[in-house]
């Protein structure tokens, strides 16, 4: 039951990473130097996808997609952050929190599905060959992407319903350097076991069922390649793809089951845990692709000497 008479409380306060002046400098330069280095390395990725005429396959797509939605996911929480570092009284409002909230199971969701999706574009590849251009054609990646935000959408609307009909009339401490339902749930003046059993449910257990399905998938697929393929070229491309995937899928989905698919209560590790998974993970996913795809760097490489030679011409 919500309390008769209370106070809303309109912002909450974060403690964030450290509150040692040092160390927030420290952390400040290593974040914002991974920041600035990795970033342009996802724009660049997405870039050389759609300027370059080779990358048109699916998966190519697909990975575009992924760069943008890891780009998107990191800057929620890495901006303010970086921020806070310099502010005394780390503070956000309540719609702030909320919406900070909202874009972070939005995207994460989309980008898990996403994963499910590339998943099944390597299995047409890899299963279904000569079929591939006809089952994965350009509309139906298309409906296959929007579906993907359909899920993330849903999935963090329930979250946002959950949270916001939640009484806030006393403490407003956040023990962590962004909004999330762990640990906003935890300040509510009411009982959350109901709330916090759907979360588990909705976003724990989601991670988890989908992360065994993802490895059980992969894991059949790099089976028949051993089985059915030899040791040429084209199946050492395509195992180190598998790789490069489940590599991916173990970044997204273990700090989510760790976070996410158990009670609600804190640990020491669950601010390194965050971090991981809210900023650092999200930049390299892609970049860990393209370093095992011969024909990504090639064009990569492309693209920025013909922006040098363009530079050269100009300023002559």
């Amino acid at each position: 039951m919500e309390p008769a008479n209370y106070t809303r409380v309109t912002e909450f306060v974060l403690t964030g990473l450290s509150q040692t002046r040092e160390v927030q400098l420290v952390l400040f330069v290593i974040f914002l130097s991974f920041y600035l280095f990795i970033l342009p390395g996802n724009v660049l990725i997405i870039c050389t996808i759609r300027l370059d005429p080779h990358l048109t396959s699916p998966m190519y797509f697909l990975l575009a997609n992924l760069a943008f939605l890891d780009i998107w996911y990191s800057s929620i929480t890495a901006p303010k952050m970086l921020v806070d570092f310099f502010v005394e009284r780390k503070r956000i409002s309540f719609g702030g929190c909320i919406a900070q909230l909202f874009f972070l199971h939005f995207v994460g969701a989309s980008e898990m599905f996403l994963l499910t999706v590339m998943a099944f574009d390597r299995y047409a590849a890899i299963c279904r060959p000569l079929h591939y251009a006809t089952i994965m054609n350009r509309r139906l990646c298309c409906i296959l992407v929007a579906l993907s935000w359909l899920g993330g959408f849903i999935h963090s609307i329930i979250q946002v319903v959950l949270i916001v009909r939640l009484p806030f009339c006393g403490p407003n401490a956040l023990d962590s350097y962004f909004c999330d339902i762990t640990q906003v749930v935890h300040i509510a003046c009411a009982n959350t076991f109901p709330e916090e059993l759907v979360m588990i449910f909705s976003s724990g257990l989601i991670s988890v069922v989908c992360f065994i399905a993802l490895l059980m998938s992969y894991a059949f697929l790099l089976a028949m390649l051993r089985k059915h393929s030899g040791s040429g070229e084209s199946t050492s491309r395509a195992m180190s793809t598998c790789y490069s995937h489940i590599t991916i899928v173990v970044f997204m989905f273990g700090p989510s089951i760790y976070i996410y698919a158990r009670p609600f209560d804190s640990f020491s590790l669950d601010k390194v845990v965050s971090v991981f998974h809210t900023v650092i993970f999200p930049l390299l996913n892609p970049i860990i692709y393209t370093l095992r795809n011969k024909e990504v760097k090639t064009a990569m490489r492309k693209l920025v000497n013909r922006y040098i030679l363009c530079r050269e011409v100009k300023d002559k």
